[in-house]
């Protein structure tokens, strides 16, 4: 089984309830989205370099992270992705996957921490997502809701409202170039939910990758 790999990389693990932890990040190529502020554009129509799932699990391995995030681009777009989410769980690292939301999560194994995006209307791209996929959600996983405006929040809101019964955690995360941080902080505090977690990109803030 083959993936198209954009890049493999150790540092900060810079979003989720797993900030701050050391994390390897594997990178796919490809994104059938289009967002208007997207922070790793490139990766969209990058071509990848195609590593077999033992040598991607070999390279990892002497890394020195128990943590592991598969990531894009959209890596849910190449059909063997699945395979490495279970494989790196075999394996015994912590799996996190960060997906847009736009594809379906029914095949990723149960034992992995997806955190999924949920396009706000300012990224362009909010139909994009797969609403049958918050049924798949559970405790393990978080819905992350990036703001770049007080309509994206509300949009943030409405979703929420829709599931209250939720067991899944609820993050929300400023597009520092057009929000201000304390501004959807404030937000979060005075109108959010209870569980609502406000974050920054940690690894933007100290510079990392």
């Amino acid at each position: 089984m083959s993936l198209k790999v954009y890049e493999i990389f150790k540092s900060l693990q810079g979003e989720s309830s797993f900030q701050g932890l050391p994390c390897v990040f594997i990178r796919l190529a490809g994104c059938h989205l289009n967002c208007s502020w997207c922070d790793t554009a490139v990766v969209r129509t990058a071509p990848g370099i195609p590593m077999e799932i033992s040598d991607i699990i070999n390279r990892i391995s002497v890394m020195g992270a128990r943590v592991v995030e598969v990531t894009g681009g959209e890596p849910l777009l190449q059909d063997d992705s699945f395979a490495l989410l279970s494989a790196l769980n075999d394996y015994g690292f912590t799996v996190l996957l960060e997906t847009s939301g736009a594809c379906p999560l029914d095949k990723v194994d149960p034992r992995t921490h997806i955190v999924m995006d949920v396009k706000p209307p300012s990224s362009g791209e909010a139909s994009s997502l797969c609403e049958e996929n918050f049924a798949r959600l559970d405790h393990l996983d978080e819905v992350k809701f990036p703001c770049a405006s007080r309509e994206d929040f509300d949009n943030a809101m409405i979703h929420l409202r829709r599931h209250e019964h939720r067991r899944w955690r609820p993050l929300f995360t400023p597009v520092t170039a057009h929000l201000e941080p304390s501004t959807l902080a404030s937000w979060v505090l005075t109108e959010g939910p209870p569980d609502g977690r406000f974050q920054l990109q940690l690894h933007k803030v100290i510079g990392l990758p």
